[in-house]
């Protein structure tokens, strides 16, 4: 495994976290140390990191809010990449807004409310940033990335950077041309729609009050586990299995949403995988429905 020093050669001293709690970083709040976060200042430095990183094969992710993200309670042996810190602006251009891979999603749908620019109310309660939403076409509420996406700066495996349109990033339901190619979002041009301020901001409020009411918010959770099955839907097909609130320590099947499994407050990340693999066997032995789960795992599991 690279050292501290080692790193210190590619990036900033002053970019680089050591042995950070996992609980820090994600939205489960559960997991082990994590070896290092970075946090690159500019392109340079990221390209510079990722070919280093590379070279001497040591494991690495990108990390955002960590809202769709599980790692090991033995937590993860290598470099975490967030761009959190430094690649975060915002700025409206008109009726379009550039928003760099950082930027939180509730802070580009305020930035949108404030210029009066309709069509990403949807996003503003999503508790991720705008580089996972693209990597994953986020959505909620009838509408997604791919209606408000223009185009994208993507940094490709090969350290070039170059602008994607909307075609090309092929966004579909949970999935982009970047789980295919390994490319990194660097920015995203949304293309939006004049509107009526306080009708936005009735929009925005509106669908927040939907969310506190039928998700389980004030537990730690990644929002939906579970992709939605061709045909049904996740939540209710866990319900009818009888699961909601199953539980494994503490961690279990939301009484409130059946679609989340949430930590109850110092739910290990091993009890929330007994609860997910739990989930999906019975699912499958009542409905023969294959569950598969939004989460990402990072690190060794049981």
């Amino acid at each position: 495994m690279i050292s501290l020093e080692d790193l210190s050669r590619v990036v900033s001293p002053d970019h680089i976290r050591e042995n950070v709690s996992a609980a820090t970083l994600t939205t489960f709040r559960t997991g082990g140390p994590v070896r290092f976060v970075v946090s690159p200042y500019d392109t340079a430095e990221l390209v510079r990191l990722i070919a280093f990183l590379k070279e001497t094969e040591t494991p690495y992710f990108l990390v955002g809010r960590g809202s769709n993200l599980l790692i090991s309670d033995r937590g993860y042996n290598g470099v975490l990449i967030s761009l959190r810190r430094f690649f975060s602006d915002v700025e409206v251009r008109g009726n379009e807004i550039y928003a760099e891979a950082g930027a939180m999603l509730s802070d580009v749908a305020r930035e949108a409310l404030s210029h009066n620019l309709t069509g990403f109310e949807f996003a503003g309660g999503i508790p991720g940033t705008i580089g996972g939403a693209l990597y994953m076409d986020a959505g909620a509420y009838g509408s997604e990335m791919k209606n408000v996406v223009k185009e994208a700066e993507i940094l490709l495996p090969d350290g070039t950077v170059r602008i994607f349109s909307n075609e090309e990033l092929d966004l579909s339901y949970r999935k982009s041309c970047l789980s295919e190619n390994e490319g990194l979002a660097l920015s995203v041009i949304l293309s939006l729609k004049p509107g009526n301020h306080d009708e936005i901001r009735a929009s925005m409020n509106d669908l927040n009050e939907r969310r506190r009411e039928k998700q389980p918010l004030e537990f730690g959770s990644a929002g939906s586990t579970f992709k939605r099955p061709e045909g049904y839907f996740a939540g209710k097909l866990i319900e009818d299995a009888g699961l909601k609130g199953y539980r494994v320590g503490n961690a279990c099947v939301s009484e409130k949403h059946a679609g989340f499994v949430i930590n109850l407050g110092n739910a290990t990340s091993e009890e929330i995988l007994s609860v997910v693999r739990h989930v999906q066997e019975t699912v499958w032995n009542r409905f023969q429905v294959e569950l598969e789960p939004e989460i990402r795992f990072l690190g060794e599991f049981e």
